[in-house]
């Protein structure tokens, strides 16, 4: 028999929050369960908490997920006519699955029955400056980069906007040193987007939200179709490979965190 591996702090935690890990002994695996993640597990745990909570109208929940989480799901007519959102490398190689799955963990919260925000970033990047002007946008047509600080900033900012509540929408960064315009300017805009309960937005607003988000993608080539995994804009402008190969050959695997069973 396989020799046991010593259970880490985090696997004693979530065992006891009742969560599987990949840490498992060699000789004891099982056939594969489905695939989880701690958005399908915990959002609707987090919901049935706050559902007897009175929030008067702002979020009790902010969910990150991501830019893209439709996109795998289009017609193929749709992809084709949106290509530059439709065929970057995240959504074109969707490793494991996880846009399903965060997809999935959204339609969870909007069923819970508890007020709530979704927040779906767009391209994470820690070097992209942080505190620019963030863009907001409805659709799941946005493209582009945000500092993970911004992204929490917009967290917080958004829990206590009423106008958040019931929505979905997305988010990038203009580079540029361009001013935010602050909470006010952000709920203002928030104001302005459609409920989930309205149903999807029309094809005509989707299109032209896409338009506009093209024109402000980052780089001088601004072909996002073109990029593949792990390559910056700033490479693509200057013809050089990522760092996990070129599009159609990137080696995806390890790039991306495995969702626990």
């Amino acid at each position: 028999k396989g020799e046991t591996k010593p259970e880490s702090i985090v696997d004693k935690v979530l065992s006891v929050l009742g969560f599987k890990t990949n840490n498992e002994n060699e000789a004891d695996k099982t056939p594969e369960e489905p695939k989880q993640s701690i958005d399908d597990i915990g959002l609707p745990a987090l919901a049935k908490a706050f559902e007897d909570k009175p929030t008067g109208g702002t979020p009790k929940i902010v969910m990150v997920s991501s830019a893209g989480v439709t996109r795998p799901s289009w017609t193929d007519e749709k992809k084709q006519q949106l290509e530059g959102c439709a065929d970057i490398p995240i959504v074109r190689l969707n490793p494991f699955g996880i846009l399903d799955i965060k997809a999935a963990s959204e339609d969870k919260l909007r069923e819970a029955g508890v007020d709530y925000c979704i927040f779906r970033p767009c391209g994470l990047n820690d070097e992209w400056p942080m505190g620019q002007r963030p863009i907001l946008s409805q659709g799941d047509v946005a493209v582009g980069r945000i500092n993970r600080q911004d992204v929490a900033t917009l967290c917080c900012d958004v829990l206590g906007m009423p106008e958040a509540s019931g929505k979905t929408f997305e988010a990038v960064t203009l580079g540029g040193g361009y001013v935010p315009g602050g909470p006010s300017a952000i709920a203002t805009t928030l104001s302005k987007f459609q409920l989930d309960s309205q149903g999807p937005l029309s094809e005509e607003v989707v299109t032209a939200s896409y338009g506009i988000m093209q024109q402000l993608l980052p780089g001088e080539k601004q072909e996002a179709a073109k990029l593949a995994m792990g390559q910056t804009y700033e490479q693509l402008d200057k013809d050089e490979t990522g760092r996990l190969g070129k599009r159609g050959e990137e080696q995806v695997e390890g790039a991306v965190p495995v969702p626990t069973n």
